[in-house]
């Protein structure tokens, strides 16, 4: 089994055990798909394998987790990329080939357009571990920064003094 906290190439990005249930990223959610997260300072990476629970038929992974897997590995892109906070305003996806249970699979995201207008374009992939491409997704997110954050109740204060490592002051 690979270390976790290891990719040959890559810098693991190393991120607290905030309490906040994600149900991509967080540590603390049982039934989560718990990505980590790597770079080589151009893109994003994460190496997961989806657990049988998360199937939609027979040993397919079904289309919402993948959905998710691409979705997580954009926003941590802006965030370790750019360090700024992001929500996804939307995505599109095309469903390449089929993806199953119990196999490594490789995501990879990158920020494409950044110009402080508020929008961040990031696209991702997702690719088996025969280095196929399985799914591909383009998402358009909205930068938030810190404050418009706690205005907004999205994180409260203390997630925000946590996340201050990752993310610019405004």
């Amino acid at each position: 089994m690979r270390d976790m906290e290891y990719k040959e190439g890559y810098r693991f990005i190393p991120t607290r055990s905030w309490d906040q249930h994600c149900f991509g990223c967080s540590p603390s959610n049982q039934a989560g798909l718990r990505m980590k997260f790597y770079t080589d300072e151009r893109s994003v990476f994460s190496w997961v394998t989806v657990p049988e629970h998360l199937c939609g038929w027979n040993r397919l992974v079904h289309g919402g987790v993948i959905s998710t897997i691409l979705d997580e590995v954009m926003g941590w892109s802006a965030i370790h990329l750019y360090k700024i906070i992001v929500l996804t305003k939307n995505m599109t996806i095309d469903f390449v080939r089929p993806v199953f249970v119990h196999d490594e699979l490789k995501a990879e995201g990158r920020v494409t357009k950044f110009d402080n207008d508020g929008e961040v374009i990031i696209s991702a992939t997702l690719h088996n571990g025969k280095g196929e491409l399985c799914a591909k997704s383009t998402g358009t997110f909205s930068y938030f920064p810190p404050a418009t954050i706690k205005e907004m109740g999205i994180m409260d204060e203390q997630f925000l003094r946590d996340f201050e490592e990752y993310i610019r002051e405004e």
